[in-house]
């Protein structure tokens, strides 16, 4: 019996073939998890490049499990933030990102947190992912001190140490991430800044503006279009003359990628950055994703797109479902190792909410804090004569 287990530990120690991956199991034998496998991944269309990004993929567990719980909390969060809303607990604008996380965490698992990054008002999954908490974004939605922007900032308006919102004004935030570049390559820093927007946004003219002086100045950006296949309640197709989002660039290179396999993102950003950071200039990536909800709250997201679509979309291609299966059919974790972080995800959602509906509004004393970056604090003029409002750095 002893010899026979000893064979089989030997031969699980090898290198097995599952599903397309090409699998390396742990030497500690095979009752233990797979540390290590590559997959297969789908081959991203290119635009004035000769190679793309590769077609495989390494997968560590450790990886595995981060994006699993950064995806699962960046879901459960918006769906939270859809029932607070509909108890009218949330109020104002607010657009939810559940359906498009494999594209936040793919990117952020390609570049670093010393890189930039900007997007537009579809914000909080990449507040989440460049080191905002979940407790501070929720309580920003509801308005708390607590929040992010110290309750003033709402869903549009989140920031942390090297992203830049949140913008609420329609393409507007890629010319600010192209000066963000400008400011990389003028002080010398490799590094470099994503700037993101949305297919509803790509036709813009200020974006094709920033294109020619990005290429002309070979500004360290990657330009990010999420094309989620709706700008508001309308499809691509009745809005754009050409839907190859990859090719608007025309003289600056471009990728179409799969938005909904997070390792594909990862991977397509891995070289983006490579090329950026070698001094060649900007490009562009076009990943292809899909929301679940509507534009907004006030959206009911069925009227331009069936229930079916929708559903079928979860069933084939959502993110969080593909990562799972890759990694039980791969032995890289077990079910009961999958639960146990939903549950903690769960739990940590409904704490943020406890908090972000009990914590208080900011006083009427902080309105104009943060106005102005000044030393001493500046008079700032109210709606009368006898508002004593003053701005704090």
């Amino acid at each position: 019996m002893q010899k026979m287990l000893s064979i089989i530990s030997n031969v699980l120690r090898g290198t097995a073939s599952k599903n397309g991956a090409r699998v390396v199991l742990s030497s500690r034998g095979y009752a233990d998890f797979t540390q290590q496998a590559t997959f297969d991944i789908k081959k991203c269309d290119v635009h004035k490049l000769e190679e793309g990004p590769p077609q495989e993929a390494v997968l560590t567990r450790e990886e595995g499990l981060q994006y699993y719980r950064t995806m699962q909390m960046m879901r459960r969060m918006e769906l939270k933030a859809d029932q607070l809303y509909k108890q009218k607990i949330i109020r104002g604008f607010c657009h939810l990102y559940d359906g498009q996380e494999a594209c936040a965490v793919g990117i952020e698992a390609g570049i670093t947190l010393s890189d930039h990054l900007i997007t537009a008002y579809r914000a909080h999954g990449y507040t989440l992912t460049r080191g905002g908490t979940v407790r501070e974004i929720l309580a920003e939605l509801t308005g708390r001190r607590g929040g992010i922007a110290k309750g003033k900032g709402g869903s549009m308006h989140m920031y942390t140490k090297n992203f830049y919102g949140g913008n609420g004004i329609v393409g507007a935030q890629v010319p600010l991430g192209a000066g963000v570049a400008l400011a990389c390559k003028y002080l010398g820093k490799n590094e470099l800044c994503v700037s993101l927007y949305g297919d509803g946004a790509a036709n813009q003219g200020q974006i094709f503006e920033t294109y020619n002086m990005a290429a002309l100045w070979k500004l360290p950006c990657i330009f990010v279009c999420e094309n989620n296949k709706y700008g508001m309640g309308t499809a691509v197709e009745r809005a754009a003359a050409s839907t190859d989002y990859y090719k608007r660039g025309d003289f600056i290179p471009g990728l179409r990628v799969d938005g909904m396999d997070v390792l594909c993102v990862r991977e397509a950003t891995k070289f983006a950055a490579d090329y950026c950071r070698s001094g060649k200039g900007p490009i562009l990536m076009e990943l292809q994703t899909y929301r679940y909800h509507g534009h907004s709250m006030s959206d009911p997201g069925v009227s331009y797109r069936t229930r079916e679509e929708i559903q079928e979309v979860r069933s084939k291609s959502d993110p969080i479902s593909m990562l799972k299966d890759r990694m039980l059919q791969n032995n890289m974790a077990s079910v009961e190792e999958l639960k146990e972080i939903d549950v903690a995800v769960r739990k940590e959602i409904e704490d943020a909410a406890q908090f972000a509906t009990t914590d208080p509004e900011p006083p009427l004393e902080e309105l104009c804090n943060h106005v102005y970056s000044s030393e001493p604090p500046i008079d700032v003029r109210g709606t009368s004569p006898w508002s004593k409002l003053k701005s704090h750095s």
